[in-house]
């Protein structure tokens, strides 16, 4: 069963005297590539963080937004007092000196230097526990979102594979038709150009089997095969992380197609070619959101 790299996970649970909302945004990357966004009091649990999603997310763009919405017993932010005092003594002299009006003068001190602070507020161990179940929480969340995702590119990844194997049936069932006409239009270019009777007809053949050989598509057709089982049984398997090995096989499968298309030397045979090139760049599309 294949996982998406898209997907979005939430949490909100409170721990403790507070509450923690945890939020989860998940887009396709090559690697693990993570945005992280959280409050002063989880910064020492920052690298815990980071290896819980790198472990559990394993690819893709994240982006992750913890929220601490403080109830009434936690403070975000602390007011030093002594020195707000000592601001307000100078502020007051100042005011009075100046005749000016002193009614604004709060508004004024809470914007002066470390007045106002960051709570140095930490999490104790149990906190870090209950936080951590929350995103884990979350976590889980986005892997179930992934999951619905992957099912439907897994239905759309089968179906390409499905047309493209179709195309090639067609292929095969024309290969034997294509090598007659092209001995039979080799054969009336020299009766045309030279007469019948003026060219040594063994030679033609020795030539003819020569040629024939040179543009056979039938080992192409037999890897393409292979190539699509493959990816199929793939597609089946168990396991997280595929995409890479996915668009390495479709890179094969590309491969063959062009192989065929460069030998065909047919019409019909070239319009099963690109009939197949569409549905692998879909596919290739698709398969970039893989996990």
């Amino acid at each position: 069963m294949l996982q998406s790299m898209t997907g979005f996970g939430r949490a909100e649970q409170a721990v403790g005297n507070k509450t923690f909302l945890v939020e989860i945004k998940s887009l396709n990357g090559k690697q693990f590539e993570i945005s992280l966004k959280m409050p002063s009091i989880l910064r020492p649990y920052e690298f815990e963080i980071r290896n819980i999603l790198s472990e559990h997310l394993l690819r893709g763009t994240i982006d992750c937004s913890i929220t601490l919405k403080q109830n009434g017993a936690t403070r975000p932010v602390v007011i030093n007092t002594e020195l707000a005092k000592a601001y307000y003594q100078s502020l007051s002299e100042l005011a009075t000196h100046l005749h000016l009006d002193t009614g604004s003068i709060l508004s004024s001190l809470l914007k002066l230097p470390e007045v106002v602070v960051p709570s140095t507020e930490v999490l104790d161990d149990n906190d870090w526990e209950g936080f951590r179940q929350v995103l884990l929480h979350a976590v889980n969340h986005i892997k179930a979102h992934r999951n619905d995702e992957g099912a439907v590119l897994e239905k759309d990844l089968t179906r390409r594979i499905e047309n493209i194997r179709e195309q090639q049936k067609k292929v095969i069932d024309l290969e034997p038709t294509r090598q007659q006409k092209i001995r039979e239009g080799l054969t009336k270019l020299l009766e045309d150009n030279v007469g019948k009777d003026n060219f040594d007809r063994n030679r033609l053949e020795q030539e003819m089997i020569y040629y024939i050989e040179k543009i056979d598509i039938s080992e192409e057709q037999v890897r393409l095969k292979n190539h699509c089982d493959y990816f199929l049984s793939l597609l089946g398997e168990n396991g997280q992380a595929k995409g890479k090995k996915l668009s390495f096989i479709l890179q094969e499968i590309g491969r063959e197609i062009n192989t065929t298309g460069a030998k065909a030397y047919d019409a019909t045979i070239q319009k099963c070619v690109v009939l197949m090139k569409d549905e692998l760049e879909k596919a290739k599309e698709q398969v970039l959101n893989v996990l």
